[in-house]
This record gives structure tokens, sequence and C-alpha cells, in this order.
């Protein structure tokens, strides 16, 4: 993503929360949300004439958290998976995790106006998140479900309502810029949820009525029953008959990320949770996660997120919406 951001980073696209994770075979990069420990997993970044035609054309790209993105003004063009998708005036996207994105021509591209906010599920539903399983069918949170068809993502605002989405970004903006400020983070958390609440109410759809892949189903099913074991892509893939080759091509296909992206999300998620809520210690943790022990829980957690286990707790305990 190019634009002007607020989450406190300024000046660089990690300044976004966001940082390259990795390179797929194809060539597209993956990026992660980097949140700060202590913060809720929330950024924002809004686009606009002179900022857009910074980025190079039909950049492709794809996101390991959730966006979404509110045409304010103009029209551009974008790429979403592999589609190209004319987004006009009111225009709203619900980007999942994983949908390979790229814009269109930087003609295209500096006609718009636009804004993007990009979270994390936790940011909605805390340390309950878990599973997509879970999440993916929260009222707020259904119109982000992994292998859900990219159309029925895109939505539009009625026009007496646009100048409202346009505040409510530029309230989250202006939140995420002074996060010292007196009840910044329940503001933030507030306001998104208040954009979420209108998404869901555009959705023909709503509350999960568009129904999950059975096949994205079954592997999420599995990940939740067995991600505290030692188990790996092929562990997955015997299990529902498949090879570990052929699951895994299929479940890229279909959410844009691999099996072992989803196991990796899940222990993760009841890490976070486990250093938030319990006292018990790292390897205790890890015991309970998958990981082998506590030092190779650690780096990978300080990998992921930029700081160790016990630094992040440290960081929650201080948070001041806990």
């Amino acid at each position: 993503m190019t634009g002007r951001s607020s989450d406190g980073h300024p000046g660089r696209h990690r300044r976004h929360g966001t940082q390259l994770r990795t390179v797929r075979a194809d060539g597209t990069p993956v990026y992660r949300y980097q949140p700060r420990p202590g913060m809720p997993p929330i950024g924002v970044v809004r686009f606009d004439d002179d900022h857009l035609a910074d980025g190079p054309a039909g950049h492709r790209h794809a996101h390991d958290f959730l966006v979404l993105i509110f045409i304010e003004s103009g029209d551009g063009e974008a790429r979403i998976d592999g589609r190209q998708q004319i987004l006009g005036p009111g225009d709203v996207y619900a980007v999942p995790a994983g949908q390979v994105l790229g814009s269109g021509t930087p003609t295209a591209i500096s006609r718009c106006s636009a804004w993007a906010v990009f979270f994390t599920a936790d940011a909605v539903i805390g340390g309950d998140a878990g599973s997509p399983l879970h999440w993916s069918r929260h009222p707020l949170l259904s119109l982000f479900a992994p292998g859900r068809s990219p159309a029925a993502g895109i939505l539009t605002v009625p026009a007496a309502l646009r100048a409202d989405w346009s505040r409510w970004y530029a309230d989250l903006q202006a939140e995420l810029a002074e996060p010292g400020r007196l009840g910044a983070a329940q503001a933030t958390i507030a306001t998104l949820t208040r954009l979420l609440v209108a998404a869901s109410r555009l959705d023909p759809n709503p509350s999960g009525a568009a129904p999950i892949d059975p096949l994205v189903t079954r592997v999420f099913e599995v990940i939740e029953a067995r991600y505290a074991e030692p188990i790996s892509t092929r562990d997955v893939a015997d299990e529902l008959g498949y090879t570990a080759g052929h699951l895994t091509t299929m479940i890229r296909e279909r959410t844009g990320r691999t099996v072992l992206d989803w196991i990796t999300e899940r222990r993760m998620g009841e890490v976070r949770r486990l250093l938030a809520e319990t006292d018990l210690s790292v390897r205790a943790i890890a015991t309970r996660t998958g990981h082998r022990d506590g030092e190779y829980l650690t780096r990978r957690f300080r990998d992921r997120y930029g700081s160790t286990p016990l630094q992040w707790r440290q960081a929650m305990i201080r948070r001041p919406d806990r």
C-alpha cells in the first residue's frame, strides 16, 4: 500500500503497521500486520492523487490481515485475484486475508481518492478471534470470510451516507495519530466497529449467510482440532485424503494462504491469548500451542511481532483499554 498512513509509524511501508512476510512462487509479495504491543491492531491509510500516483501500475501484492477500502471520490481500477474491477464513488471493498490485489494504469489510479483501514480479527472480537471458523461467522466480519467470492466483498454506500464514511475514516486517522491521548485505544476500536457495522448493513447476505468453501471449512476444522499438536501440512492432508502438495495448492487458490500459514496463524493467535489472559510461562504456552519448546516459540514470536512473548505480555498489561 502507498499513501498517507496513521498508526504511529510515519514515513515508510512499515509505518502502516505492515512488513513484507514472504514472496510467493509467482513473485507476489505478501505483507503481514505488525501490531504495536499495547495498541489495538488497527491502522488506516489515505490514498489521493499525489500519493496513489507514486505506486507502480499493476503492483501485485497480498496481505495476511483484513482491509476495508472506501472510494471517496473519482474512480479507479483494481485487479482482484486476476480480474479487473472498476471501483467508483461510494464503493466499499472488503479484502480478505491472502487475496491478491493489483492496481490498474497510473491514469486510472490517479483519478481516485480513497481510504483503507487494515486490522486483524482480534481488533473486533479480542482474544476470542481464534479460528476463521469462529470469526468469519461473526456478523461484523463475515464479509472477510476466507473462500468467499471476491464479488461478494464489493458494496456501494448510498450517496446520502458517504460523508459519514469519510468522517469515520478521518476520525480513525486522528485517533491513531495520537496513540497516547486519553481514550485513544477505545475510540479507535469503537470507530472501526462503527465502520464494520455500516459495511455489514450494506451486505445482501449478512451474518455469514454466504457459505465458506466446504474444503476450506474442513481444513479449518482439522486445524482447530489439532493445532496444539506438532502437526504439519502433510498431517492435515492425510486426514482429508489429499497429498500435501495438492491440498496446499487448492487452499492457496481458495484463501490466498497455505495450510501451513493457517496453522501458524491459529497457533500464534492462541499464544497471544494465553499471554494476555494467563500468567503461564512461555515454556508452558509453547507446549499448549504446538511449538517444540519455549526458545523456539520466542524466536518465532519475535520474528513475527518484533518483540519477545514476555515483552508483549508487559505491553498488554500497560495497554490503556484493558
